[in-house]
């Protein structure tokens, strides 16, 4: 016969899990301040300036992603 045990964890105190989400909001508010901050920088350049960094402005969202979120 096979028997099995079943550990729980203990309960997470609220605390710790308010504590998780807020470290978790924040992770998300600074890569959303990045992202936002890049794509402005971005937009801001001429043109020409664009050119010669082989970049073009349909790409900009992309690169703002990347650095942001690393995606």
């Amino acid at each position: 016969m096979t028997s099995f045990n079943i550990t729980l964890p203990a309960s997470i105190p609220f605390m710790d899990r308010l504590s998780g989400v807020h470290a978790t909001l924040s992770d998300k508010m600074a890569k959303r301040k990045v992202f936002l901050t890049t794509l402005r920088e971005l937009q801001s350049l001429s043109n020409r300036d664009l050119a010669d960094l082989g970049l073009s402005r349909a790409a900009l969202r992309g690169i703002a992603m990347e650095a942001a979120y690393g995606k």
